[in-house]
């Protein structure tokens, strides 16, 4: 191989190197196959010495430009290992070896199949990874950056500076890919690449880092995710019999780890302090799930996680990835499921992520029509990209299985399945068809589902989809996008609205009450009561309510009560299980204070029973999405604000449910029943233990004739005011 030209060695130097390192650097044949050259940049480098793999010294190379050395072996003829020994101007020494003289590491299946978007296991290939490459200890980089005419790994081990470790590109994939021996986990790292016209952009994280450092700094970190023992065999073995389906119980404790409590400080709890306490507590509470507000790491504490620059790395506010994994470890020995909030439907701008990543539009559309959120300020993900597809795809299934999460709750994917989602005329494209849908995005959920349901055992789905999009939880084979649940925004809405009137317009608005059940089984739903509703001046779920304090404690363990009953899983967001009274804000820890209040610990504990009773009856849970499992007594009493109806289990046991939505005592109240017999009270929200006044049912009710409500029986209870009150027929 001839010399340098006086061109090459001007470009090594500025590091406007283009295309492939390997064939200038490293171990080459001489000219005219006369031996061989090494060649190394080493900007930092007063002396460069050529070492062979028994530590001997082959020769000073010589330098031939600022930062460059060269060494003519003209007694070599075969390729062999080889170091560097470096001499810096402080005259300090040290060795390394040449990244230059080892073969690639991607396959070519691993290329093609990235390239087809179906790599499931892309994030074991693309990023950093700690191997042994060659017999040598280093770590091994990848990434994809088609565009780019040039791709440097810079980081605290090579000064930042972009001369010194270019990557190699492989072939028309789009990869480029370097191993650098030596380095270890937890060094610093980014990449430096040049557009096609020679540009540089700004130093960029890497899209599939697995940790990163701490906000506002951004550089992504080398870690390795094989080291984690895991305990919660047990658990990955219950939930592998479907105990997420949908015919059982699944109550939702929905969770923003940097506010759920605060340290004295006002400093966050670590991943590791949240798992000595919050599975105990989820535990006593109840609650089979916890659902976390986005864990992937973000750089706007003010987003709450939902704008995501590194979807593998769990933010590193509260510690280390393997931190994250002993608290879903400890909440799985808890015997509580893990769900986390996931959003694949757009990403921020912040330079050093994904906008613009390679100098084009790569994960987003060109286009703002298509590839805006004006509202958020973000962009959207190409998903008619293979690549960006297998990206997203692929994260999925890295929460899954490595960190063993048991389902995610996609966020906005309203925003994902129309183009015209919050655009006005002119500012969206329609689809090929003419109309709003997104089919690329519709293309792309329906594959998440099927590959979260296909390849891992007894995981669920959950979609925040606020409109009317049919057959959102519907299996994909029949044309539904193929969600487990779906949040039923709907019931939200409703009755949300109904408990904030005051009770003697409420016989106005009975049908937000009722109007759920008209289509209460066309989806596998979940009855969210979530973060959106008590935040920007909407106040908290108890200040919703209308009346005096006792009212509105009283109307607020109502409505908790017709939750519990209505059908569909259930989720609440943190602090409104004991009545929050302020806003929530994520700058600071929940209102723990308050439960040294009677009326607040009332609320706590009639939550507490709640689950538990929710979860030792089958009649709220396994018809849970199906017709069968419930029936009208009554819905029309309007003039007393009061509704009655039935839940039934897969045996035909049934609960009788009865609720009464004045301040006004109901005594001698006919509801009507299907089965003769005597029924106990066996839940009363109106209790003194909860904060209430204490009217109930003391005695066994007969059931009589005539009938009642068109039901062959009846029976005449006391319902108390602002309450919910559920009955039994005793065996």
């Amino acid at each position: 191989m001839a010399n340098l030209s006086a061109y090459e060695i001007k470009v090594l130097q500025c590091g406007q190197l283009k295309g492939d390192p390997f064939s200038v650097l490293g171990m080459h044949e001489g000219s005219a196959g006369e031996g061989l050259v090494i060649r190394t940049v080493q900007p930092q480098a007063k002396e460069v010495f050529v070492l062979n793999e028994n530590g001997e010294n082959l020769g000073q190379m010589n330098r031939v430009g600022q930062g460059i050395f060269q060494l003519d072996l003209v007694d070599k003829k075969e390729f062999f290992p080889y170091q560097f020994k470096i001499k810096l101007y402080d005259d300090k020494t040290y060795e390394v070896e040449d990244p230059y003289r080892f073969w690639p590491v991607l396959s070519d299946l691993d290329l093609y199949l990235y390239g087809e978007g179906q790599h499931w296991q892309i994030y074991e290939k693309l990023g950093a990874h700690l191997i042994k490459h060659q017999g040598v200890d280093g770590v091994f980089f990848a990434v994809w950056a088609p565009n780019a005419s040039r791709v440097s790994v810079v980081g605290n081990f090579n000064g930042w500076d972009g001369r010194r470790h270019l990557m190699r590109p492989r072939g028309s994939s789009g990869i480029w890919e370097l191993f650098i021996p030596g380095l270890k986990e937890w060094d610093i790292y980014k990449y430096e690449l040049l557009d096609k016209e020679g540009r540089l952009l700004p130093l960029k994280s890497d899209p599939f880092a697995f940790a990163s450092e701490l906000r506002p700094k951004s550089g992504s970190l080398v870690y390795d995710n094989s080291t984690y023992q895991w305990h919660d065999e047990s658990w990955m073995k219950k939930r592998s019999e479907n105990i997420q389906s949908r015919d059982k119980p699944i109550s939702i404790y929905e969770v923003h780890l940097g506010s759920w409590k605060r340290k004295n400080d006002n400093q966050y709890m670590s991943y590791l302090d949240l798992a000595k306490e919050l599975p105990e507590y989820v535990k006593q509470m109840g609650y089979t799930h916890v659902e976390f507000l986005p864990v992937s790491e973000f750089p706007f504490d003010g987003s709450w996680g939902y704008q995501v620059i590194g979807m593998y790395a769990p933010t590193s506010r509260y510690g280390t990835p393997g931190d994250f994994k002993y608290l879903i470890d400890c909440l799985h020995q808890a015997g509580i499921g893990v769900i986390i909030d996931w959003v694949p439907g757009h990403f921020p701008k912040d330079a050093f992520g994904l906008i613009n990543f390679d100098g084009t539009a790569l994960y987003e559309h060109a286009d703002p029509r298509k590839g805006e959120h004006k509202d958020w300020g973000t962009k959207i993900y190409n998903y008619g990209r293979n690549e960006v597809s297998n990206f997203l795809l692929a994260n999925a299934l890295y929460w899954l299985r490595i960190f063993h999460v048991d389902g995610l709750r996609v966020d906005a994917v309203a925003s994902m399945l129309y183009l015209d989602y919050s655009r006005k005329r002119g500012e969206w494209i329609p689809n090929q068809y003419g109309g709003h849908e997104n089919l690329e995005a519709i293309q792309f959920l329906r594959r998440l589902n099927e590959l979260v349901y296909g390849e891992n055992s007894g995981a669920i789905t959950i979609a925040e989809e606020s409109t009317a999009w049919p057959m959102v939880s519907r299996p994909v084979y029949v044309g539904g996008l193929g969600f487990g649940y779906k949040w039923n925004m709907g019931w939200m809405h409703d009755t949300l609205n109904y408990m904030s009137q005051n009770p003697i317009y409420r016989k106005f608005h009975q049908n937000e009450l009722t109007f759920s059940f008209l289509y209460a089984f066309t989806e596998n739903f979940v009855l969210p009561l979530s973060h959106d509703e008590v935040v920007h001046g909407k106040g908290t779920i108890l200040n919703r309510m209308p009346g005096d304090e006792w009212q509105k404690f009283a109307n607020l363990r109502a409505y908790y009560g017709y939750m519990y009953m209505h059908p569909g899983k259930k989720l609440l967001f943190m602090g409104q299980e004991w009545g929050a009274t302020k806003e929530w804000n994520y700058m600071t820890g929940l209102q723990w204070d308050l439960l040294q209040y009677p009326v607040h610990s009332g609320v706590q504990k009639l939550v507490k029973d709640l689950n538990h009773f929710y979860k030792t009856h089958p009649e709220l849970y396994e018809l849970d999405e199906e017709g069968a499992g419930f029936e009208w007594i009554n819905g029309s009493d309007t003039e007393n604000s009061c509704l009655t109806f039935m839940r039934k289990n897969k045996k035909g046991d049934t609960l009788v449910v009865a609720m009464n939505l004045t301040p006004v005592p109901r005594y001698d109240y006919k509801i009507g029943v299907n089965q003769s017999g005597r029924y106990c009270e066996v839940l009363n929200t109106d209790l003194s233990v909860y904060g209430g006044s204490n009217v109930h049912n003391l005695d066994e009710i007969q059931s009589i004739e005539p009938g009642w409500d068109f039901k062959k029986y009846q029976i005449r209870v006391v319902l108390p005011p602002l309450s919910m009150v559920c009955f039994q027929l005793k065996k």
